[in-house]
């Protein structure tokens, strides 16, 4: 009979975050983006939150997105909407990043907290200004790595941290490696993993790595293509190295193969005692398993148990598949009322780029980099 761990909750952490009022808007781009990955419509989830607004440059995306928040007024210019309602709240949902700083910095200078769609930015300039802007005004950011609030990612940190699988030998990561492999994979989705090995291990202090091109080192000055406005990438096979305290390494990789699976996109973390395997993935999906063997593989006597938790109750008017932005979202409100951080804050969405723009600036140096990266240029973008 497999062994299974259940997550308890207290009661309080189960409701909405409060009943104080607050009106939110919505900024989405059809055609650029558009609102992506259902941070429109996650407001619905929540009794005390209004939607007042949206808005949208596509005249046909915004009638669209009208009738389906159900409100009242439409913007074709995301600034006026800041200005004429002054909303306590605002989802920026467009999934490219070519206008992701301007949305930031107008939201931010409109004094509205922001659920902001990830990836964080394209690069560390874009980065820089936005985490200025969000400081300078006093607001509130959550970013959407949603594994950040699943119940399971917090069940396995804790795990870990109270010794389950004793001492932290390595962590192991790995994009999706579908069509995407290499450059687009780290940018689109190796930021989840980055964020969850930062949840796990900390902050890193260096990292060093090797990209390549169908086995070629890679050409700083040859660009991929990726499907939408995301910065500057290049390869389609990469490895890194990222050192953590304690002589613990995190390995994160993405390659072009001819064979992919689901459940590699996720995150091994191997200790003196057994293993865990977290995969990424929306919940209520994403269960992760330990193996309780300090061989590392199962035998007689040792096998993959799934690592269970106590599953969140509904969010009255939301669906399940909202479930996972509403938790992100209950956790920013809350975080507005106690005057802290978000799970995911603009800090953590910098620390994202930091480690995606040290990969490529250590694959073109030849050298290990440090962190804080000195040199905030992006070596992709000359």
């Amino acid at each position: 009979m497999l062994r299974r761990t259940f997550l308890q909750l207290p009661a309080a952490a189960l409701a909405a975050a409060s009943s104080k009022r607050y009106r939110a808007a919505v900024i989405g781009c059809t055609g650029c983006g558009n609102y992506g990955h259902g941070l429109d419509t996650v407001w619905s989830a929540f009794d005390n939150v209004e939607v007042v607004a949206v808005a949208d440059s596509d005249a046909d995306g915004l009638a669209a997105a009208k009738q389906r928040l159900g409100v009242k007024r439409a913007y074709s210019d995301y600034h006026k909407m800041l200005s004429d309602e002054k909303p306590d709240l605002v989802s920026i949902g467009p999934r490219w990043l070519d206008r992701r700083v301007e949305m930031v910095e107008a939201a931010a200078e409109a004094g509205a907290h922001i659920y902001l769609e990830k990836a964080f930015a394209k690069d560390l300039s874009d980065a820089d200004r936005m985490v200025a802007a969000i400081r300078r005004a006093g607001i509130k950011v959550q970013l959407a790595h949603q594994m950040r609030m699943s119940p399971y990612t917090q069940r396995v940190v804790r795990m870990i941290k109270d010794g389950e699988i004793g001492v932290i030998q390595e962590v192991r990561g790995r994009g999706k490696e579908d069509s995407r492999a290499g450059g687009e994979d780290l940018m689109v989705l190796g930021s989840h993993i980055l964020d969850v090995m930062r949840m796990i291990l900390g902050n890193p202090s260096w990292v060093f790595s090797h990209v390549t091109e169908q086995g070629r080192e890679m050409n700083p000055h040859k660009l991929g293509a990726p499907r939408e406005p995301i910065g500057p990438i290049s390869g389609r096979e990469m490895a890194a190295m990222y050192a953590f305290d304690g002589g613990v390494h995190g390995y994160f990789s993405s390659k072009q193969n001819d064979q992919t699976h689901p459940w590699r996109f996720g995150t091994h973390v191997y200790g003196s005692r057994g293993v865990i395997f977290l995969p990424n993935a929306i919940y209520p999906g994403g269960l992760p398993y330990i193996l309780r063997s300090p061989a590392w593989v199962p035998d007689d006597k040792h096998a993959w148990e799934p690592i269970e938790a106590q599953p969140e109750p509904p969010f009255p008017g939301a669906e399940e598949r909202q479930l996972a932005n509403a938790l992100m979202v209950r956790d920013l409100i809350e975080a507005i009322e106690q005057d802290r951080k978000p799970v995911c804050s603009e800090t953590d969405g910098l620390w994202t780029v930091e480690m995606i723009v040290g990969l490529y600036q250590s694959q073109v140096k030849g050298a290990p980099m440090t962190f804080p990266l000195k040199d905030r240029a992006h070596p992709l973008s000359a």
